[in-house]
């Protein structure tokens, strides 16, 4: 199973020129809202067209601008979940799903089909419900049912869980959990939700502007997301702009400070990343004299804003995110950061 996709489109002003494979996992595509995330999907889908490139589906051409090929989308064998979920209003929840099972002829298997995929989706006893009378869960269910139904070779989720409250978010993507495992071939899931993605996603994309700016597993990602946007997005609270000081050492002007990297340096630097969790009153490596400058609790962690005492006036404060147990009774006097805890990051 595999996805290949390097496409360009101008739309409006805006300029989408995304490459990307895939090979049988879940890929997330985490970026900002109006990065082309859905405009990808849309063309992936067939709904839009892309001005030149290619979109290769388990070695089947959906789109080949050099060759002609633009296939319509009942002919893709792609199944896209829209943000909304398409649901047709006038439908009962069991026509929603036979919708899905268009390719099949006979009328007792389709029926015996839809049965068996209300029986997956946990709708028995919604079968004569239209869409005003469900849930937004309900509704999600329904929708997937529709497009599982229709066997496609690859499922497109786009921000699957943006309509949905944060207590039924979270139970709902255990559910999906179980239903993409099932599924078992390529899926792609758009999102500007870093958890979502984490705990769905065997592999992560970030975009911004139109561009894939990096591509790996999931927790590598997250470890090392190598560009300033892509640690913003995976939601890295201190980055500051650094300079190379030499091959595993970052010179920090705001900071009055020179931190050593496990990963090798590159020439073209631009900042460091540090995530709010990984200070230590305990490390002595990349240790420096800190002052507190303010505190801000959480249900369940407190978030300590400090200052390095070298670092310039006007540099922002940095952020330590701590459990309440383990809060120190004084705040200490200097701060240490593990040199493989330094996230180098390029433009």
């Amino acid at each position: 199973m595999s996805l290949s996709v390097d496409i360009k489109k101008e739309f409006g002003g805006f300029r989408l020129e995304t490459a990307f494979e895939t090979d049988g996992d879940i890929l997330g595509i985490l970026g900002a809202s109006g990065c082309g995330k859905s405009m990808t999907l849309r063309c992936i889908a067939g709904i839009v067209r892309p001005d030149e490139g290619r979109i290769v589906l388990n070695g089947v051409p959906l789109f080949d601008s050099a060759a002609g090929i633009n296939l319509p989308p009942q002919e893709r064998r792609v199944g896209y979940l829209f943000q909304n979920y398409g649901l047709f209003p006038n439908m009962t929840v069991e026509q929603n799903i036979l919708c899905g099972l268009h390719r099949e002829k006979d009328k007792r298997r389709r029926k015996k089909a839809a049965a068996e995929m209300i029986g997956r989706m946990k709708l028995e006893g919604l079968e004569t419900r239209r869409p005003a009378q469900l849930s937004g869960g309900q509704q999600q269910r329904v929708a997937l049912a529709r497009i599982l139904a229709g066997s496609p070779e690859i499922l497109m989720l786009d921000e699957p869980f943006s309509a949905l409250d944060a207590y039924l978010r979270v139970q709902i993507q255990t559910d999906m959990q179980e239903w993409l495992r099932e599924f078992g071939k390529d899926v792609l899931l758009v999102s500007h939700n870093r958890d979502e993605i984490y705990r769905l996603c065997g592999s992560l994309a970030v975009m911004d502007r139109g561009r894939i700016l990096g591509k790996g597993p999931v927790k590598q990602m997250f470890r090392s997301p190598g560009s300033r946007q892509g640690a913003v997005l995976t939601g890295c609270k201190n980055i500051v702009e650094a300079r190379k000081a030499g091959e595993h050492l970052a010179e920090v002007p705001a900071w009055g400070l020179c931190l050593e990297t496990e990963e090798p340096l590159r020439d073209d630097l631009c900042a460091i990343g540090i995530r709010a969790h990984y200070f230590s009153p305990e490390e002595e490596r990349n240790s420096g004299a800190v002052v507190l400058e303010g505190e801000m609790e959480e249900p369940f962690e407190w978030i300590l804003k400090f200052r390095y005492e070298t670092a310039a006036p006007d540099s922002r404060p940095v952020w330590w995110r701590i459990p309440k147990e383990r809060r120190p009774q004084h705040f200490p006097k200097r701060l240490g950061i593990a040199p493989e805890q330094v996230m180098p990051l390029y433009r």
